[in-house]
């Protein structure tokens, strides 16, 4: 799937819900199913700078396609990271940073965070876009 199914996808599960309530309570068991993250990678290269609570993000490219972990230490910031690693997770670095996050929006995420909420969630799309770049730049280098 493209991002933009996606995150389409994603809308559409957020469009059953009518209360906020109900969002946090699907974001946290969204957080419940995220894939354990190997303990060995909570170190604090994979820290992100930015969020009140402690996440953990990793990212490694498979056959030309990244491949995003994260771990929270907060339950609705680890639901909040596992909608960003199903939007980015398997896709080329080149489409992650050409990539809008148009969906959080859409399904009203940020306009009902917290500021440092917020600010963390920003703080984590930056990042997998950094590592998408970072990615691209090192396939360019040897494909030269």
């Amino acid at each position: 799937m493209t991002i933009q199914e996606i995150q389409q996808q994603i809308a559409d599960e957020f469009s059953v819900f009518t209360e906020w309530l109900d969002k946090y309570a699907y974001l946290i068991e969204l957080g419940k199913a995220l894939a354990p993250y190997d303990e060995k990678n909570k170190v604090e290269q994979n820290l992100i700078r930015g969020c009140q609570s402690r996440v953990w993000l990793d990212a490694e490219l498979t056959d030309g396609k990244l491949v995003f972990t994260a771990e929270s230490d907060a339950i609705i910031t680890k639901g909040i990271v596992s909608l960003l690693v199903r939007v980015f997770s398997g896709q080329t670095p080149q489409d992650i940073i050409a990539a809008d996050v148009a969906f959080l929006d859409k399904i009203g995420l940020r306009e009902n965070l917290s500021p440092t909420r917020a600010n963390g969630l920003l703080s984590m799309v930056k990042q997998m876009k950094l590592y998408a770049v970072a990615f691209d730049a090192k396939m360019k280098k040897t494909e030269s």
